[in-house]
């Protein structure tokens, strides 16, 4: 009998469902649509990092980098990635840049197991064109705002404890790899 692909995961360790599962990576990378689908997968709760800073501070992203500039829309960042690690352990979608904060990284590491959602710079291009709502996109071109990113940020996220390639498919797919990958994982 073959197992329905949207079915539970029940050959994930308890201990893995006990600690909270953050997901990094560029934008584009799939991390709050896959993150749902995770979360809904491991019966664990769901939550985009970036919404809930809009929430804490009552105006969106782009106002917040607007008004106040990145370093301070960063210190909230990570004072609502402290927060939420805190509580019941659920699926975490982080923004782009949150895993480059050295104390939020090192909180991210310390409390949860870490995802990196690695997808090149085309997918990622073709995916964050769909929305219009990214500061750092803002008057540049895609490609080469996610090449430098990409530069900057990979072998920082390479410091996540699983990789998985979240590539121009489906993100059911991207889902059954971190299931399979989770079931595998040992702590170090």
């Amino acid at each position: 009998m073959s197992r329905n692909p949207k079915s539970p995961a029940p050959d994930i360790a308890p201990a893995i469902r006990a600690r909270p599962i953050v997901l990094v990576g560029l934008m584009g990378s799939g991390k709050s649509t896959i993150g749902r689908r995770l979360a809904q997968r491991l019966g664990m709760r769901f939550a985009d990092a970036d919404d809930e800073i809009e929430r804490a501070a009552g105006m969106t992203i782009s106002d917040i980098f607007a008004r106040f500039g990145e370093a301070h829309f960063r210190d909230g960042e990570r004072r609502v990635i402290a927060r939420l690690l805190t509580g019941r352990p659920l699926v975490l979608a982080t923004g782009g840049g949150a895993f480059m904060n050295d104390e939020t990284r090192a909180l991210i590491l310390d409390k949860s197991l870490c995802i990196w959602l690695d997808a090149d710079v085309a997918t990622l291009v073709e995916r964050v064109g769909r929305r219009s709502h990214r500061p750092l996109l803002k008057d540049r071109d895609p490609g080469e705002v996610l090449r430098e990113l990409a530069a900057i940020r990979n072998p920082v996220y390479a410091d996540a404890h699983i990789r998985v390639s979240s590539a121009s498919n489906p993100h059911e797919h991207t889902v059954r790899a971190i299931l399979e990958a989770l079931s595998q994982w040992k702590p170090q």
